[in-house]
C-alpha cells in the first residue's frame, strides 16, 4: 500500500471538497481523488451560492482544492476503480495502479443526467437545454421557452418557468395529458399546450431554434426545458455493498439515488455519501453543506474509535 489515510474522499466537487476541508481542519489525514467529470461542467456559472454567485464551476473547484490543500488534504486527479474491506479498514484501488488505505470513505460521486432520446437535444445541455429554474432561470428570462413533457412534473415545470417569461409553451411529447385542473392553470397563466411528439430539436448555428413535431409542425424556441432521469453514480462504493434505490417524484420514478440518513451515513458502516449521489435536487451550495455534515460526522465517528483504542491501550499497559 502506498499510503494510509483517515479518510479517502471519492469525488472532488463541492460536496467532496467541503467534506475534505472539514476533516482536514480537524487534523485528519485526507485524500481526495477526483475523476474530473463534474455534472455541472457545461454550465457557465454556479448560482444561488452565497458569496460565489456566477462563479464558473471549474473555478469554484479550483478554489475548493486550494482551500482543502491549505489545511493539509491531498487532492489528486484520478479515479478509484475498485474498493474492498478488510479487518484494518478499506482498500481502494486507483486507475493508475496504486492502492491506498482508509479508515473511512466519503463518496461524493454525483449523478448522471439521462436526457430524453430526441435528436439535437444533448448538444445544448447546460446552455439552452435546461431543467432547473433555480440553476439557470434568470439567465433565460423573457425568452421563448418550451417545456418537453415526459412525465408528471411537466406542468409544474411550465408554471415555474412561466414566472420567468411570458412566452412559455408545453410540448406534450410523451408525457401524460394535463388534467382539467392543470389545463385551467396553464390557460390562466397563458401557457400554450401543443400536442404531438417532438422528433427533432433544431439547432441552427449551434443555437436552439425550435422543436419539430411528428406532424411536421415547427415550434420556434430559444430555450427547451427537459426532465432528465437522475442516475446516481455509486461507482466503487458498490464494491463495498452500497446500493441505489428508486428516486420517486410525484409518484413517478425519476431515477436512482444512494439511500443515506441526514448525515450522509449509508447502511455500510464506515461509508458516507454527500451531494447529488444521495440527493438529486441538491444544488451546489446544498451539496457543499451535505459534504460539511458528512465530514463532521465522520470525524465524530473517528473520535469515538480513537478514544476506544486509547482506553484499550491504557488498560493493556496497566495490566502488565
Amino acid at each position: 500500500m502506498d499510503e494510509t489515510y483517515d479518510v479517502v474522499v471519492i469525488g472532488g466537487g463541492a460536496a467532496g471538497l467541503s467534506g475534505a476541508v472539514a476533516l482536514a481542519r480537524s487534523r485528519r489525514s485526507v485524500l481526495v481523488v477526483d475523476a474530473g467529470t463534474p455534472r455541472n461542467a457545461p454550465a457557465d456559472g454556479v448560482h444561488n451560492y452565497l458569496g460565489r454567485e456566477g462563479t464558473p464551476p471549474r473555478e469554484l473547484v479550483a478554489i475548493g482544492r486550494l482551500e482543502a490543500e491549505s489545511y493539509g488534504a491531498v487532492v489528486v486527479d484520478g479515479e478509484v476503480v475498485r474498493a474492498a474491506r478488510d479487518e484494518r479498514g478499506f482498500v481502494l484501488g486507483l486507475a493508475d495502479g496504486r492502492s491506498v488505505r482508509a479508515r473511512r470513505v466519503l463518496g461524493a460521486t454525483g449523478l448522471v443526467d439521462e436526457l430524453p432520446d430526441v435528436p439535437g437535444l444533448a448538444g445544448g445541455w447546460g446552455r439552452d437545454v435546461l431543467h432547473c429554474p433555480y440553476c439557470h432561470g434568470w439567465e433565460v428570462r423573457d425568452r421563448a421557452i418550451g417545456v418537453l413533457a415526459t412525465g408528471p412534473m411537466a406542468v409544474h415545470q411550465a408554471l415555474m418557468f412561466r414566472q420567468l417569461s411570458d412566452d412559455v409553451v408545453l410540448l406534450q411529447h410523451t408525457g401524460p395529458a394535463p388534467t382539467d385542473e392543470e389545463r385551467a392553470q396553464l390557460r390562466a397563466r397563458g401557457v400554450r399546450v401543443v400536442d404531438g411528439e417532438v422528433v427533432q430539436v433544431v439547432r441552427p448555428d449551434d443555437r436552439l431554434g425550435g422543436a419539430r413535431l411528428a406532424t411536421g409542425e415547427s415550434v420556434p424556441l430559444e430555450v427547451l426545458v427537459v426532465a432528465p432521469r437522475f442516475l446516481a453514480r455509486p461507482g466503487p462504493l458498490a464494491d463495498l455493498g452500497v446500493t441505489t434505490t428508486d428516486l420517486e417524484m410525484a409518484g413517478h420514478v425519476a431515477g436512482t439515488q444512494v439511500a443515506a440518513d441526514p448525515t450522509g451515513a449509508t447502511s455500510v458502516p464506515g461509508v458516507w455519501v454527500a451531494g447529488n449521489v444521495m440527493s438529486a435536487s441538491a444544488q451546489v451550495v446544498v451539496s457543499a453543506g451535505q459534504g460539511l455534515m458528512a465530514g463532521a460526522m465522520i470525524n465524530a465517528d473517528l473520535i469515538a474509535e480513537d478514544a476506544r483504542h486509547a482506553v484499550d491501550a491504557l488498560d493493556a499497559t496497566a495490566a502488565r
